[in-house]
């Protein structure tokens, strides 16, 4: 999972690193509130933490531009404690959640779990069921897991919701612009070659000749679809 932190405070940026590094997580960082929108449009995170008091944009704008964008990534924010902040405008603003510094690491990954298994319930409302099982490929949204050929392989949120959405209707054809609708949001505006990307990433974990693809198939000029291996 690739985390966005963004937070003016170097000796907590480093804190955090050492923490999403140490626990396996993918990890960007942004100094203010519009370095991060920028990080945003071109890394798509899986998840955000904003620090509140920010230069430049402050996390409340930046929660909401992000959800203007369409975008529903879960977004934490961050207050020192002390601040004197309104925490009605951030859930407003269409923040998932608030965490006080000083934190020590475990609250924090508690948290981030938390709101990572939330979000993956979409993907089961994706499925329709909580286990799918398709031509050697097993998807279970419930516990976020993904078994191909008896290996367990991991995803990532964007590319478990993708693989999602192509398995739940096999042999139907999605084009680029509805993959991104459906995974970035109708008001995306970054680059459409996002799901091509994230296609040859999700190809690289699932598919035994990923030059040859067996699941997910490019239909030229018009976009892709789930074939049964």
């Amino acid at each position: 999972m690739k985390i966005l932190f963004a937070d003016d405070d170097e000796g907590m940026r480093t804190l955090v690193e050492h923490i999403f590094k140490e626990n396996g997580y993918e990890y960007i960082c942004a100094k203010d509130g519009e370095e991060a929108l920028g990080l945003f449009e071109r890394e798509h995170p899986d998840m955000v933490l904003l620090d509140v008091v920010m230069p430049k944009l402050d996390g409340y704008e930046v929660c909401g531009r992000l959800r203007t964008m369409g975008q529903t990534v879960p977004i934490i924010m961050l207050t020192a404690k002390g601040d004197i902040v309104d925490k009605s405008v951030g859930f407003k603003m269409g923040a998932d959640d608030y965490l006080v510094k000083p934190f020590v690491s475990q609250e924090l990954l508690l948290r981030m779990e938390a709101l990572a298994r939330r979000s993956l319930m979409g993907a089961k409302r994706t499925l329709g069921s909580d286990v799918l099982k398709l031509g050697g490929l097993e998807l279970d949204a419930v516990n976020h897991r993904v078994v191909v050929r008896g290996d367990s392989i991991v995803l990532t949120p964007k590319e478990f919701q993708l693989l999602a959405i192509l398995a739940s209707n096999p042999g139907q054809v999605y084009s680029h612009k509805e993959l991104t609708e459906e995974i970035w949001g109708e008001s995306y505006t970054g680059e459409i070659t996002s799901i091509t990307v994230l296609v040859h990433r999700l190809r690289g974990k699932i598919e035994e000749d990923p030059a040859n693809p067996q699941f997910v198939q490019t239909v030229w000029h018009a976009g892709y679809r789930f074939g049964s291996a």
